[in-house]
């Protein structure tokens, strides 16, 4: 199975980084649509696609709007978007508001469940995350694999989705600052390096990957890989274009 990281910033793109999006194509899985979902259009290999919403604010739903075109071009049967009900209220009445976008690209909107079906005989299930206006960390165990998702929070040592996440194959989590910054982490609803590094330590993930850096950081090493590698060794920071097999 095949994890494409299409987008790594958090708030804003840089020269480097789009917003963050990932995708498993062939299950027709997609997590976030940040400004990095145009590269989705070269990816759809399903006749259904779904879509699971972190929050809604705009550096995760903004690529929404691309579907118009994504779709153009490579249409599809289906295109379910799930999230809380709040949330995709907000996108439906705001995002998609006459007045910022005027032409609704066909989707169904789908309140999320205690536990969701998907692809491959998996099972995704959500945990809430501390985070302003509020936030989703996903989990999705498949018969002989397992992935969670977590972005937009605090993570700290007594983190309450640690247990959410035990054991997972592969941890995909916010690391938007590097260490030193826990005051601006907090305000902000955002992680530190080592703090997120304890968090897999803690949860005895197989591998942990880190996203939704900031963008003004735009260097090879924006958070202190080695920071987190000495507290969890297989850590790994992703970049735009990543593919992860797992």
């Amino acid at each position: 199975m095949k994890l494409h990281i299409l987008g790594t910033a958090g708030y804003h793109p840089n020269e480097r980084r789009h917003t963050t999006c990932l995708a498993i194509p062939e299950l027709g899985l997609v997590f976030d649509a940040g400004t990095s979902m145009f590269r989705l259009r070269d990816l759809i290999a399903t006749s259904e696609l779904e879509i699971f919403l972190s929050h809604a604010h705009l550096d995760h739903i903004v690529g929404l709007t691309y579907l118009l075109d994504i779709l153009h071009e490579k249409p599809v049967d289906k295109v379910r978007v799930h999230g809380l009900a709040s949330k995709l209220k907000v996108v439906r009445e705001q995002l998609f508001h006459p007045d910022v976008f005027p032409v609704e690209p066909p989707f169904d909107s789908v309140p999320l469940d205690d536990e969701v079906a998907v692809a491959g005989n998996g099972k995704l299930t959500h945990c809430p995350l501390v985070h302003p206006g509020g936030s989703v960390g996903y989990r999705i165990d498949w018969p002989d694999r397992s992935l969670a998702y977590i972005t937009d929070t605090t993570a700290r040592p007594d983190s309450d989705y640690i247990d959410f996440v035990k054991g997972v194959d592969v941890l995909v989590h916010e690391c938007n600052f590097p260490d030193g910054f826990d005051d601006l982490a907090k305000l902000t609803g955002h992680s530190c390096t080592s703090h997120v590094a304890n968090v897999a330590d803690a949860a005895s993930v197989g591998s942990l990957i880190l996203i939704h850096m900031n963008p003004l950081e735009d260097s090879d090493d924006p958070i202190g890989i080695k920071t987190a590698r000495d507290i969890f060794p297989n850590t790994r920071v992703a970049n735009d274009g990543d593919i992860v097999e797992f």
